[in-house]
């Protein structure tokens, strides 16, 4: 299992400046992974961060550290310019980067604010032609393609990115919803949340034998899950935690809401991740 941090870009932490400094501390503390969240706002009265741009000034100071946005709303981008976004990212950060990808949510009205649809299942069908229009410009090859929200003409994309055969996409469900899960077999992981709880390992152990059965490679899937641990206690952190690695989840998250002061925040980074 591998530990990261989850933290959303806003109020304090939408300062960019900041978010290198905790980045280069939680490298040295030996987590592997930071993670922040990538929304527009909306009826939201806060400052937040564009994580692409803060995602790229964290690579420059860090050389180990995995890197992502958790999760991007592809409907709400057109997938060509994520795709380069994302190819110029995983470049500059040498391999490092994840792409967390998902429907998004109207929370906040972060559609229909910006007078956008507000359809999930009219985002579903965008996020999977964007995967495919993604993924294909990664490839370095020309092609055309010619979807119902997408169209293409002899589109060349070069360079190719360096991680192979792509990027990691980490797909974003609530479970128990199947389609989101069904989607996510086709890729390289799974972010979920529960509906009305939060999420157990006897969840995590059926959501794994559902997206097992609609695989169809061998390839590594990663699994993430997010909670809270004490970074003092290693017997509770260790109880909290390996009933979630014994169920097949391979990204712990230690989470932080906006409840968390800048000290708390930093003072649980320079504790370093659970040890199982």
């Amino acid at each position: 299992m591998k530990f990261a941090l989850n933290i959303p870009n806003f109020d304090i932490y939408s300062d960019v400046h900041l978010l290198t400094e905790l980045v280069h501390e939680a490298e040295e503390a030996g987590w592997d992974g930071f993670f922040l969240w990538d929304h527009i706002g909306g009826d939201w009265q806060m400052a937040i961060a564009d994580p692409w741009i803060a995602l790229a000034a964290m690579a420059m100071v860090t050389k180990r550290i995995t890197l992502g946005p958790l999760v991007t709303p592809l409907p709400r981008r057109r997938p060509w310019k994520v795709a380069r976004e994302a190819v110029t990212l995983d470049h500059l950060s040498h391999g490092r980067l994840v792409l967390g990808v998902g429907i998004g949510s109207d929370q906040g009205r972060e559609f229909s604010c910006f007078g956008e649809e507000a359809d999930d299942r009219l985002h579903g069908d965008m996020l999977d032609e964007g995967l495919e229009v993604l993924t294909r410009l990664w490839s370095g090859e020309r092609f055309s393609y010619e979807g119902k929200h997408y169209q293409l003409s002899n589109a060349c994309f070069l360079p190719t990115p360096i991680q192979q055969p792509r990027i990691p996409i980490w797909l974003a469900g609530t479970w128990p919803n199947k389609k989101p899960f069904r989607r996510a077999a086709r890729w390289d992981g799974i972010c979920p949340i529960g509906r009305d709880h939060e999420l157990t390992p006897q969840d995590f152990r059926d959501m794994l034998a559902y997206i097992e059965l609609h695989r169809s490679t061998n390839t590594p899937f990663d699994v993430l899950t997010v909670g809270q641990t004490t970074g003092t206690d290693r017997t509770k952190d260790r109880a909290t935690v390996q009933p979630f690695a014994e169920a097949g989840v391979t990204w712990w998250q230690e989470g932080f809401d906006r409840s968390y002061s800048l000290e708390q925040v930093r003072q649980r980074i320079h504790l370093g991740p659970p040890e199982l």
